[in-house]
C-alpha cells in the first residue's frame, strides 16, 4: 500500500510547524553588515590597488610578460631595425 500525501504551504508557516526558528533578521543584519564594508574597503582604495587586488596573478605576470616584450623590441629596432646586431 502506498499513501502520498501533499502539504501546500510556505516556508515560513512550514518552519513554524517543524519549530525551527526564524534567521531572516539574522541574515538581513548580517548581510548589510558585508555590505557595508565591501562599500568601505571600496572606498578606501585607489583603482590601481583594487584592480591588483582582484585580477590573478596570472594577469599580473602577463604586465612583466609585456614589458620583457617591449624591451626586446626596442633593442632590436635600436640595433639597426632589422634585428640582427
Amino acid at each position: 500500500m502506498k499513501i502520498t500525501i501533499d502539504v501546500d504551504c510556505t516556508p515560513e508557516e512550514a518552519r513554524t510547524f517543524l519549530g525551527l526558528p526564524d534567521v531572516k533578521p539574522m541574515q538581513d543584519v548580517l548581510m548589510r553588515e558585508v555590505q557595508d564594508r565591501t562599500l568601505a574597503g571600496l572606498h578606501a582604495m585607489d583603482p590601481e590597488t583594487a584592480l591588483k587586488t582582484w585580477l590573478p596573478a596570472g594577469i599580473q605576470g602577463f604586465e612583466q610578460i609585456q614589458k620583457i616584450f617591449w624591451t626586446q623590441m626596442a633593442s632590436a629596432m635600436g640595433a639597426g631595425g632589422d634585428g640582427k646586431k
